[in-house]
C-alpha cells in the first residue's frame, strides 16, 4: 500500500507550521517563488502515472512472475522489518549512483534545485524517475519480497526523508549514529565542496558510515544550498530536462564515438573534450553566492498559489483517488504541466500573458468537448468554476505587471 498520498495533508500541515515557527524565531527559511517552485514540482510528479507510464510496475510484475524466489510471508512482522531495511540499502546505491553518473542524476537534480532548505524542498521530486530508478530494486522481487510489502516500505522510506529537510532541528547526538537527521541531510544538500556528495541514506545513515560517504555538519562551515551551475528560473519543464538536454547536446556534437556512448554513463562533471564549450563548468564561490530571487509582484506569488491548489487538486483527484482512462490521463497531465509552466513566467518576471492566454484557450476546448464526449465529462463542473477564477486573476496579473513595468522584460 502506498501511504505517501495519506500523507500529504500533513506534509503541506508541517511546511505551515515551520513557515510560522520560522516567522516567529526570526529565522525564516521559505521564499515564496522558491517554496511555490518546489511544490509544484511535487505535485507534477503523478503526470507519470496520468499517462499510464509504468515501465517499473511491468518489469516488476514480470521479475516476481517468473523469477522470484519464493515469497516471504507478509503477516510476519520479521519480513517487514528485513524489507524494510533492505529497501533502505538498495535506496543508498540507486542515490549514490544517482550523483555519480549522468543518466541518473539527469532525473535525480530535480530535488536538489532548491536554493533553500526547508519542509517544501522535500516536496521537490523528480517528474522522470520513472526510466530508471526501478532497476535498483529488481533484487528485492528475486528474493521473494511481496509487491505488496515493496510499496509499503517504499512509501514509509519515502515519508521517513520528508521531516529531515529543516534547518531549524539541530543535531541529534547518538540517534545520528544509525540514523538520517536533518543535520547530516543538510550535508547532502549543501553544495560546499567540504560537503558536495555526501550521505546518501534514506532512513539510516549507516550505509554513509560503512561505505565511506558520511559526513557531518561542521558548525563554521555553512550549508550553500543548490547546485552547480543553477538553473536561473522556476520553470519545472527546464528543471526536469536540462540535464538529458545537455547530455544530448554533447551525444551529437562530440566526434568520438567512445564519447557519444559514454556521455550517458559518464560522471556527472565529465565532458567530451571536444564539447567543453557546450556546458562550460562552473566555478563555486561561497563568498559571491547569490540566491536566484526575481521580484515578482504579490499578486504574481497569490495566482501562483491558486494555481498550486489546482494542480494538487487534479493530482489528488483524479490521479491518486480517481480511475482515469488514458483520454483522461493526457488531459489532466496537459493542464498540470502547462499550469506549471505558465506559472513560472509569472514567478520568473517574464513575458507570460500570451502563453497564459493560450493555456485558458486550451481549457476552454476542453470545457466545450466535454459536453461532446462522455469520456472527459468529469471536468465540467470543474472546469467552469476554474476558468472563471482564472479570468479574474489573468486580469489582476496584467494590471499588476504594467503598473510594476514588468511585462517589457
Amino acid at each position: 500500500m502506498d501511504y505517501v498520498p495519506y500523507a500529504v495533508p500533513f506534509f503541506l500541515l508541517a511546511i505551515l507550521v515551520e513557515l510560522c515557527y520560522g516567522w516567529l524565531k526570526n529565522k525564516n527559511t521559505y521564499r515564496a517563488n522558491d517554496a511555490l517552485s518546489s511544490m509544484f514540482m511535487g505535485a507534477l510528479r503523478s503526470t507519470s502515472s496520468a499517462l499510464k507510464i509504468g515501465l517499473g510496475g511491468a518489469v516488476f510484475f514480470f521479475v516476481e512472475t517468473y523469477f522470484s524466489l519464493p515469497r516471504w510471508d507478509s503477516s510476519s512482522i520479521l519480513t517487514w522489518v528485513i524489507a524494510f531495511v533492505a529497501y533502505d540499502f538498495f535506496y543508498y546505491w540507486f542515490h549514490r549512483i544517482s550523483h555519480e553518473r549522468q543518466i541518473f542524476w539527469a532525473s535525480h537534480v530535480a530535488h536538489h534545485q532548491s536554493e533553500d532548505y526547508n519542509l517544501s524542498t522535500a516536496l521537490r521530486q523528480t517528474g522522470t524517475g520513472f526510466f530508471l530508478t526501478w532497476v535498483f530494486y529488481i533484487p528485492l522481487f528475486i528474493i521473494g519480497v511481496p509487491s505488496y510489502v515493496f510499496v509499503s516500505v517504499a512509501s514509509i522510506n519515502l515519508i521517513y526523508q520528508f521531516w529531515v529537510h529543516t534547518e531549524h532541528v539541530p543535531k541529534l547526538g547518538w540517534f545520528e549514529l544509525f540514523f538520517v537527521s536533518p543535520s547530516n541531510h543538510r550535508v547532502h544538500h549543501a553544495q560546499n565542496e567540504e560537503y558536495i556528495d555526501k550521505n546518501y541514506g534514506g532512513v539510516f545513515i549507516i550505509w554513509d558510515r560503512l561505505f565511506g560517504t558520511f559526513k557531518e555538519e561542521e558548525d563554521e562551515v555553512t550549508c550553500i544550498y543548490g547546485i552547480r551551475g543553477p538553473l536561473k528560473t522556476f520553470n519545472p519543464v527546464w528543471a526536469n530536462f536540462h540535464i538529458y538536454v545537455k547530455m544530448f547536446k554533447e551525444i551529437f556534437h562530440t566526434k568520438n564515438l567512445k564519447d557519444k556512448f559514454y556521455v550517458l554513463v559518464a560522471p556527472t562533471r565529465w565532458i567530451p573534450s571536444d564539447s567543453e564549450h557546450l556546458s562550460p563548468k562552473t566555478n563555486f564561490d561561497v563568498q559571491n553566492f547569490e540566491k536566484y530571487n526575481p521580484d515578482s509582484t504579490f499578486v504574481s506569488k497569490v495566482y501562483a498559489f491558486f494555481q498550486l491548489m489546482f494542480v494538487s487538486l487534479l493530482s489528488t483527484i483524479f490521479i491518486e483517488l480517481g480511475e482515469m482512462n488514458l483520454a483522461q490521463g493526457i488531459v489532466v497531465a496537459l493542464a498540470m504541466v502547462s499550469t506549471a509552466y505558465c506559472v513560472s513566467l509569472w514567478l520568473d518576471c517574464k513575458k507570460a500573458l500570451f502563453a497564459d492566454t493560450l493555456r485558458i484557450v486550451f481549457f476552454i476546448g476542453i470545457f466545450i468537448a466535454s459536453f461532446f464526449f462522455p469520456e472527459i465529462d468529469k471536468f465540467i463542473l470543474p472546469l467552469a468554476i476554474y476558468l472563471l477564477i482564472n479570468f479574474f486573476f489573468i486580469l489582476l496579473l496584467n494590471i499588476s505587471f504594467q503598473k510594476n513595468n514588468l511585462l517589457t522584460r
